[in-house]
């Protein structure tokens, strides 16, 4: 049932996204469609919940309850960076707004990028985390070791995009001679000779 319904969020999360940006730049009802967008959290609310009242009932807790946690703390950490992003290319596409950014592909300002989506994972992982623990507490005395091993697994996850985000600062990708736009992606100001 806790798989079923993680589907169900994830599903409904696109729906709501989808839903509330036609109706803001389609329709042209920006209310409406911010009211839509708001109500992603509630669709972790309920998950949570669900879940909490599987483990009260009595439920073994298993990987389902690791996953929904890992779940939760993904959106809560990446959700509003998601919307933002796709608000910004809806904008773009049906309302007129300027094209927004692409993320920069060379030097420090990479690195400065692949810094900060490592801090959202970070955030998530800690959230899956503190889901986890506050689930081991809630059971009390059985079987914990479903929810302690996806602790690890968030803690890993966290750990291994470290690793690969502490890759473009120790070795930034050089943009080539004449790729334009290289300077500011590199941090720099072109000088005049």
């Amino acid at each position: 049932m806790i798989v079923a319904l993680i589907i169900a969020c994830e599903v409904g999360f696109w729906v709501l996204l989808a839903a509330g940006l036609a109706v803001r730049y389609l329709l042209r009802r920006r209310r409406t469609g911010v009211v839509l967008l708001l109500c992603e959290p509630v669709l972790e609310l309920i998950l949570f919940v669900v879940t909490a009242v599987d483990l009260r009932n009595g439920a073994e807790p298993s990987w389902e309850h690791g996953l929904a946690a890992l779940y939760i703390g993904f959106t809560v950490a990446y959700g509003h960076y998601t919307i933002g992003r796709l608000d910004a290319h809806a904008a773009h596409r049906l309302a007129g707004a300027p094209r927004p950014p692409k993320p920069p592909r060379y030097g420090m300002a990479r690195a400065r990028h692949e810094g900060g989506l490592w801090l959202r994972t970070l955030l998530a992982a800690a959230v899956a985390c503190a889901l986890l623990q506050a689930a081991v507490w809630y059971v009390g005395a059985g079987d914990t070791s479903s929810l302690r091993a996806f602790q690890w697994v968030a803690l890993r996850a966290a750990g291994i995009h470290g690793l690969i985000a502490l890759t473009y600062l120790i070795w930034p990708k050089k943009a080539p001679a004449d790729a334009p736009g290289r300077a500011e992606e590199e941090g720099r100001t072109l000088t005049k000779r």
